[in-house]
């Protein structure tokens, strides 16, 4: 008889394979038809299992939704947290102010590109379903978090010339899904909203800024 633990390895891995495939199907779903539109029966169908999966796994379409903006969020499905990832510990540990904002608007981008259109849908959901305005509540609340983690970090190096509440709220208005969904509508790119958004930062929150002259 092999070990048991042999067999529980694969099992997890077979497990988890099905939860990213559910919600892989989901994501494109949500996307291309919107929440309200998309039912777990079709979940399951494009995951191609049964529906009953969905359900032993989730619990109910707003969990999907839910996971689908976590990974979505962190590029994978590994327990990792966005703030314990390599990139958000060297921006963390950057000591010049100004490449401080570079390294966290960059890795902002990356996530932001990732997240946004599963994002819109919860943001146009959030109007008329509790359940979505909720998540919209909660992803807020998280970013407001994450932006603080930098405007304290800008405080402690003697660089923020605003309060640190009040960058924190900077922070969100310009480096926020809201601002990258409306930039991005207006045809800009990524990398195009990036550049804005370092320089008007640096611009709103730094006593000094090194890229602009005296």
């Amino acid at each position: 008889m092999q070990p048991m633990t042999e067999n529980v390895k694969p099992r997890a891995a077979r497990t988890r394979a099905t939860r990213l495939r559910i919600v892989r199907a989901a994501t494109e779903l949500f996307v291309a038809n919107g929440y309200a539109a998309t039912t777990l029966e079709e979940i399951a169908r494009r995951a191609e299992v049964a529906v009953q999966t969905v359900y032993f796994h989730f619990g109910n379409k707003r969990t999907v939704l839910k996971e689908a903006v976590d990974v979505a969020a962190v590029g994978d499905d590994e327990p990792v947290p966005v703030l314990a990832r390599p990139d958000a510990e060297r921006a963390r540990a950057e000591q010049d102010p100004r490449r401080a904002i570079e390294l966290w608007t960059e890795f902002g981008r990356e996530i932001l590109t990732r997240v946004g259109p599963i994002m819109n849908v919860v943001r146009d959901a959030a109007a008329v379903d509790p359940d979505m305005a909720a998540q919209w509540a909660e992803n807020n609340a998280q970013n407001a978090s994450a932006f603080r983690v930098l405007a304290t970090q800008l405080d402690a190096m003697s660089a923020l010339r605003v309060p640190v509440d009040e960058a924190v709220d900077i922070l969100c208005a310009l480096s926020g899904l809201d601002m990258y969904l409306l930039l991005r509508s207006r045809g800009w790119s990524p990398q195009r909203w990036e550049r804005f958004v370092v320089d008007s930062l640096a611009h709103a929150l730094l006593t000094t800024d090194p890229a602009t002259p005296d």
